[in-house]
């Protein structure tokens, strides 16, 4: 999952709740603009400890699993030049 993708199930969440950026970003000791960053991805790097907070004030959870093995293009592309020629 990508930082923006995150950033938009937490932008979701909050706005589900009925939050503004600044009272989430006071609760947790953050500004408005590191909320609105987050959400939108444009922090390159957040904090593992900002993330949890962020997830549990908003009643979110964060699961860790194993990596599903995805095709790669040139397998796809492999499999669909192979079933052209079928």
């Amino acid at each position: 999952m990508e930082l923006n993708e995150i950033g938009a199930l937490i932008k979701e969440a909050r706005k589900s709740k009925g939050l503004s950026q600044e009272a989430v970003g006071k609760s947790l000791g953050m500004s408005r603009a590191t909320i609105s960053g987050i959400e939108t991805g444009k922090i390159a790097e957040v904090g593992f400890r900002k993330t949890m907070m962020l997830c549990a004030v908003l009643g979110l959870e964060i699961n860790v699993s194993p990596r599903r093995k995805y095709p790669t293009l040139q397998e796809l592309r492999k499999e669909n030049n192979a079933k052209k020629r079928d």
